[in-house]
Parts: C-alpha cells; structure tokens; sequence
C-alpha cells in the first residue's frame, strides 16, 4: 500500500510537473487566404485570422508565435508537435473533431460560387454545371462539397493555396470557383484581379456534416486547457468591443453569425 501510495504520488507530481500555463502559444496559420491570412509586400502576416488570434492571445496574456503551415498538412503538424493551435478559418466539421479538439467558432459565414460576369452560369442548376471546371482549395470543406455532392458532374481542380485558384481564374482556366463567400469577397473581387468576376448563384451552408458550425480554433485533444482558455477569450473580446473593431475593418457584416 505504501509502495503503491508513492508512485502514485510520483505520477501526479510528474503530471504537475508537465502541465503548460499557457504563457506562450504557437500556431499554425495558411498565409494564403485573403484577407483572413496573407503576407504583405513586406512578408509580415495580416488578416482578419492574425488580429483575432493577436487579440486573444493579449487577452490570454500569451506571447504568441505564428508558423506558417501549407493547408494539406496543417491537421498532421498540429499532431506532431509542430504548433499548439490551428487558427485558419478552419470550419468544425465531424470529420475533423475526430482528429482535434475545437474551441467554440469565433466566425461563421457561407460558401460561394464565382463565375466571370455575364457568364449566365447558374450553379444551382445542375444542368448548367454539367462539364463545368470548378477550383476550389484543397481539404476545404469546399473540396469535401464538390467532391461528394458533384463529383460525377463537374470537372474538379484542387489547389494548394487559394490564391492558386484565383490566378487560374483570372487566367480563364475554370469556369467557376467554390470558396468562402468572405475570402471570395475581400480576397478576389474587391481587388482588381477579380473586377471581371462576380457571385452566381445562391451561398451554401448546408449540409451541415460538410460545412460545419462555424470556423473554431484546433488544438490536440488533450489540450482542453488550451480550448477553454480560448473559448473564455473570444467570449470576452466579443463583448469588450475588440471582436467589432477588428470585424469592422475587414467586413460590412459581423462575421460571427447567429
């Protein structure tokens, strides 16, 4: 029983001895979604992602670090160590709560169709998207929607980075792109690049299963520390202003949803 009692001891101390306070955080970003995540001219981070994540990680009291993670493997260098948190507009889904754990959203907004304008190209009408290219960006939940529920209609093109996308459509290599209605927006069409381009068609958000609750904070699944701290977080720069101030420079709309 004593022998028993010190290893126990042992392993709750050893446990004590690991636990993290959070005091420095780092994590995973995909810098080419515009404007959630990007790097400008003069290769620092910006975006809507970047401010939120600065702002939690200020009302967490953190130091935090960002790396900068092609999206393919964003999931597997979280695992491996590599970060401590994904914050890249990365939406809940099933599929990916059974690899991480999420913290509550912090945005919600649809997807969406873009097509050149005058095209006349109505994506709702699956006559019209017969033969079609679509490009959209690679593991997005865009990639899971078209690859599920149009697989045997269109033509699909995958890109690493979503900037991949838009050059190929500027370049009259697709004939539509599903994407982020907000990244679609501030990333493509505001810009001179996308003046010839425009939303066809109705935004998606359903099913669900696909295009989940909203986009949320990844960390292991372990680390539920970590999850509630940034759940406190978003709850509190939601309600001090911050969340609106940082929305507002980006967006016309709060981007928080329902």
């Amino acid at each position: 029983m004593k022998k028993l009692l010190i290893t126990l001891v042992s392993v709750l101390a050893f446990s004590s001895a690991q636990a993290k306070d959070w005091k420095e955080i780092r994590i995973g970003v995909d810098a080419t979604y515009p404007p959630f995540a990007s790097k400008n001219a003069a290769g620092e981070l910006e975006g809507f992602d970047i401010e939120i994540g600065n702002a939690l990680c200020a009302e967490m009291k953190a130091k935090c670090e960002w790396v900068v993670q092609d999206w393919d493997g964003i999931i597997p260098a979280l695992l491996a160590r590599k970060y401590d948190a994904i914050l890249s507009s990365m939406s809940i889904t099933e599929e990916r709560r059974e690899k991480v754990l999420f913290s509550d959203k912090y945005y919600n907004t649809p997807s969406g169709w873009v097509a050149k304008k005058g095209a006349g190209i109505d994506p709702s009408d699956m006559n019209q998207l017969k033969g079609k290219s679509v490009g959209v960006q690679r593991g997005t939940i865009q990639d899971t929607y078209v690859s599920e529920e149009l697989k045997d209609i269109v033509n699909i093109k995958r890109y690493a980075g979503q900037d991949e996308a838009y050059l190929d459509m500027k370049a009259g290599r697709l004939d539509l792109l599903f994407v982020d209605a907000l990244a679609a927006d501030g990333g493509f069409l505001k810009k001179e690049a996308g003046q010839d381009f425009e939303f066809a068609g109705p935004m998606i958000t359903e099913p669900v299963r696909i295009f989940g609750e909203g986009a949320g904070i990844a960390v292991r699944k372990r680390d539920t520390d970590l999850a509630n701290k940034f759940n406190a977080a978003i709850k509190k720069i939601r309600g001090n202003g911050v969340y609106k101030k940082i929305n507002d420079k980006y967006f016309e709309i709060d981007v928080y949803g329902k």
